[in-house]
């Protein structure tokens, strides 16, 4: 999904403090252009955390009936996940990618140096709920070949009442087909009303979990809907229990060791890469990001630069 801020902020990167805490982050409500009837809750990036891993951009959209309608948009140094619980969205890119995306079915797309791409909901006013979330790409590997995966078939990790279906990484024995350049994981775990259970970590990675349906008790504290729980590094293990049901998604991976720039639908190093970027895209540059086939020459125009150079800042 494109970032349709008209202003989109700037967003500075850096790598992780080391320990375990329970830190509750709020998310922010986004009314998002060309989405009609639409807002999400931006849980990532935050002032306070930009990044879990590599994981540098998380909205949560719906449950909502909404029409989507995202025309055309590029991306340069990340992979897009797309995570729908209910509804069905249309995807095309500039690679020839022209797939349903259905509750279930992890669809990840590799920018690289640049991709553009659609996305349109089914239906008359359909409900639409999802996930959409940004993995930023390791400095030797943002300018690799754009691509696109879908995965019908993911794996999972059982423990009594809790089923994690595992989108990227590994978890315990259960490991996705799905394509990554940095060691991260991304689980989507349901918990039966009544159960509990530990869900295996590594503790080298930093962790945060955020509730999409229901209430849920981690890491001894309890979690509804709405802010993400960061869980910080050097656990082994997560207690995860609920007394009604709950979906949560985890997320984790190794500190992201490179500072980001991140603006608009970019993640970069510097104000010289976004700048170019920028200037490809209204160029209309096919041979950096393509055509996306079916809207001729419909396409979300890019917003103006803030007139300050975009410079990394540290984390908080």
């Amino acid at each position: 999904m494109s970032n349709l801020d008209a202003r989109p902020e700037v967003t500075p990167c850096r790598t992780a403090e080391h320990g375990a805490v329970t830190e509750l982050l709020r998310a922010r409500t986004v009314p998002l252009g060309g989405v009609r009837g639409i807002q999400v809750d931006r849980v990532l990036p935050q002032r306070a955390l930009p990044t879990v891993g590599a994981w540098c951009f998380l909205d949560q959209f719906g449950p909502a009936r909404s029409d989507m309608r995202v025309l055309p948009h590029p991306h340069i140094g990340l992979q897009t996940v797309t995570w729908p619980i209910a509804g069905e969205i249309r995807h095309r890119d500039s690679i020839g990618s022209d797939v349903v995306v259905r509750p279930g079915q992890l669809n990840l797309m590799t920018g690289g140096r640049g991709v553009a791409h659609s996305e349109f909901s089914l239906g008359s006013e359909p409900l639409l709920h999802g996930l959409q979330l940004w993995v930023a790409l390791p400095r030797d590997s943002t300018g690799v070949v754009p691509a696109f995966e879908q995965h019908v078939s993911l794996p999972a990790y059982e423990d009594g009442g809790l089923r994690a279906t595992v989108l990227v990484g590994a978890l315990g024995e259960a490991v996705s087909p799905a394509t990554v350049y940095t060691p991260i994981v991304g689980a989507e775990l349901t918990v039966e009303p009544g159960a509990g259970a530990e869900v295996p970590l590594r503790p080298d990675f930093e962790y945060a979990v955020l509730v999409v349906e229901g209430e849920a008790v981690v890491a001894d504290t309890p979690l509804a809907v709405g802010p993400l729980l960061y869980l910080g590094t050097g656990r082994t293990s997560l207690p995860v229990s609920s007394a009604g049901g709950a979906r949560a998604v985890l997320l984790g991976g190794e500190p992201f060791p490179d500072e980001l720039v991140m603006w608009w639908n970019f993640v970069g190093r510097g104000h010289d890469e976004i700048a170019r970027a920028r200037a490809d895209w209204e160029a209309g540059d096919t041979s950096r990001f393509g055509r996306v086939a079916g809207h001729g020459d419909a396409r979300i125009p890019a917003p103006g630069l803030p007139g300050v150079r975009l410079t990394p800042r540290r984390r908080r």
